[in-house]
């Protein structure tokens, strides 16, 4: 096991740095750069840039240089300062840039993840358990709804409903007096209160597909010889279901750990938008659009390096879980 995680580990370094080599190469393959676009602003607004401006970002930033020496600009500040870099729309420090934006983030996704986990999971087994009855019927057809329904048009439809019968608004994640304060007691219990209206919608999609994959998955499980003889030699019900059919079924609920981990940081962008929520998805969007390299840079390394340690983290697990998979050298034992 030791062997395998070393070995694993190993392969991210190359891996990383190809990400981080596609990262920055996409992000600068739009005309320009952000230097260009600042002095754009400018000239829109009637005004001049100065001289000394252009020569801090030119010789600070490696504007105007050829792009291998911006990246290796770049790399020697992750690796050599763990600096992430400077985010020049917000004139500040990434890791100052995304502040309370990634705490919320967090805090979103990670209670996401458990609503989708607590609905999932009964669900799943009980439709498969009790196949083909009218709660398998009425729960598959719910199921099929919330697949088809995209995320941001369920939270434009709630924002309505809400709207027309309270004439309340639920966008946002704390209250309007509240939005630009610092972290406090005040404002956390404020987010707990507008905590659910992202969580549904976020959720929703998430809940339905993991319901039809465990259905199915359980179900394939529960016709095989072993489970027939178990319940030809008399084991009860309960044990025939729980001993091994179910835990052979949640090798979906431990493989999309891989998926969940990146998702924390991503925090569903399009919803973020919709529902005006503070976090980290639309400034990631936000500094795509307009180049701001390092902050969007620092955003995909960050979830590149959640995706390859959440992948070996379901791979661990699903070894633990299930004695039929084997790692590495194991595997041809």
């Amino acid at each position: 096991m030791l062997d395998y995680i070393v070995r694993r580990l190993l392969v991210m370094i190359p891996t990383l740095l190809v990400i981080s080599i596609l990262v920055f190469v996409i992000i600068q393959l739009p005309p320009g750069d952000y230097l260009t676009t600042l002095i754009q602003e400018y000239q829109d607004r009637g005004e001049q840039i100065g001289e000394e401006v252009l020569a801090f970002y030119r010789e600070n930033y490696g504007f105007g240089e050829p792009m291998w020496k911006q990246y290796l600009l770049w790399m020697k500040g992750i690796l050599l300062e763990g600096n992430l870099g400077y985010s020049f729309e917000y004139e500040l420090p990434v890791s100052d840039v995304v502040g309370d934006r990634m705490f919320l983030t967090i805090l979103v996704s990670f209670v996401t993840i458990i609503f989708v986990y607590i609905v999932a999971f009964p669900i799943g087994v009980y439709s498969a358990v009790n196949q083909y009855s009218p709660g398998d019927y009425a729960l598959t057809f719910v199921g099929f709804i919330g697949l088809a329904t995209p995320n941001f048009l369920l939270a434009l439809i709630l924002m309505y409903l809400a709207n027309e019968w309270t004439g309340a608004s639920i966008g946002g994640l704390v209250d309007d007096d509240l939005r630009d304060a610092p972290m406090s007691w005040e404002k956390f219990v404020s987010v707990l209160q507008h905590l659910w209206v992202p969580v549904i919608v976020i959720g929703t999609s998430g809940t339905a597909g993991m319901i039809r994959r465990l259905r199915a998955n359980l179900l394939d499980e529960l016709h095989k010889q072993y489970v027939v003889t178990a319940r030809a030699k008399g084991v009860p019900p309960k044990k025939a279901l729980f001993k091994y059919p179910l835990r052979m079924a949640l090798n979906p609920f431990i493989a999309d750990i891989g998926n969940l981990l990146p998702e924390i940081i991503s925090g569903s962008a399009i919803v973020s938008i919709v529902l005006s929520l503070e976090t980290t998805g639309p400034m990631l969007l936000r500094a795509l659009e307009t180049q701001d390299m390092y902050l969007a840079g620092s955003f995909l390394m960050v979830l590149a390096l959640l995706t390859v340690l959440g992948n070996l983290l379901s791979d661990l697990a699903l070894a633990a879980l299930d004695p039929r998979i084997r790692l590495g050298a194991e595997a041809t034992k």
